[in-house]
């Protein structure tokens, strides 16, 4: 299983941007998607995530900002991003954990996309 993301950039403060990931290879069932980020010389830290049953969690500094939606048909998560701030550049990590069908679950990551916000 791959997980290619892709819609980083630049972009001035106040500004948006859509993140997308793709999940392919051998998929039977992806339990949780979503995105995490890391900035300089800090921890990865989760953005929001969102289940199979499309219960979502968003870390409390995106709340209201950003909006996570996947489409289970296509294998797909989506991260709208509005009214970005200086705080919110980082390289953006794509996750799934995903069930085979002998019931053994694993965790894949995406290769990171960078979101740079401006002044």
């Amino acid at each position: 299983v791959q997980l290619q993301a892709s819609g980083g950039g630049e972009v001035q403060a106040g500004g948006s941007l859509r993140l997308s990931c793709v999940a392919s290879g051998t998929v039977f069932i992806i339990n949780t998607m979503g995105w995490y980020r890391q900035a300089p010389g800090k921890q990865r830290e989760l953005v929001a995530l969102i289940s199979s049953g499309d219960r979502i969690n968003y870390a409390d500094s995106v709340k209201s900002r950003f909006t996570i939606s996947r489409d289970n048909a296509k294998n797909t998560v989506d991260l709208q991003m509005n009214s970005l701030k200086l705080e919110d550049t980082a390289v953006y990590y794509c996750n799934a954990v995903i069930s085979t069908r002998l019931s053994q679950v694993y965790n894949y990551w995406g290769q990171g996309t960078q979101v740079t916000v401006s002044s």
